[in-house]
């Protein structure tokens, strides 16, 4: 059975730079997670920078993050892999945002997002070796 988390539950109002919930992910047995990011809502001329931080106790948090979307603008969804095998240290990952707003309306940023990740599954360390033959 593969994990799945909500590092920023669906319908998420963000109006400020923030961080998410601490995560285990300890349980993962393939430390892979497919991402999607979705935007439902959003003002014009205003940017959200989503990222992933790693932690090895939860508390204390890499200087720099895991993985970061590009800039979003827009409405919509966007995929990532997050490949963790490369960082056994990490046992606990969070969501950040920032946003940037330069209109002259609404001097407060508006961004409803989500994002929701699944494990995806362990591949088999061996795989059978089948024997071809040519047809001649």
């Amino acid at each position: 059975m593969s994990i799945e988390i909500e590092l920023i539950p669906q319908g998420t109002r963000a109006e400020e730079n923030g961080f998410g919930s601490a995560v285990d992910i300890r349980a993962s047995k393939s430390r892979t997670f497919f991402c999607l990011l979705t935007i439902t809502d959003q003002l014009e001329q205003e940017s959200v920078d989503v990222s992933i931080w790693g932690s090895a106790d939860g508390v204390t948090w890499a200087a720099s993050p895991l993985l970061k979307w590009p800039q979003q603008f827009y409405r919509g969804e966007t995929r990532a892999v997050l490949d963790l095998n490369l960082a056994p240290e990490v046992n606990f990952i969070r969501a950040g945002w920032e946003l940037n707003r330069w209109g002259r309306v609404a001097p407060t940023p508006l961004f409803v997002l989500g994002l929701h990740l699944v494990e995806v599954p362990a591949m088999p360390q061996r795989v059978p070796s089948m024997q071809a033959t040519a047809a001649i």
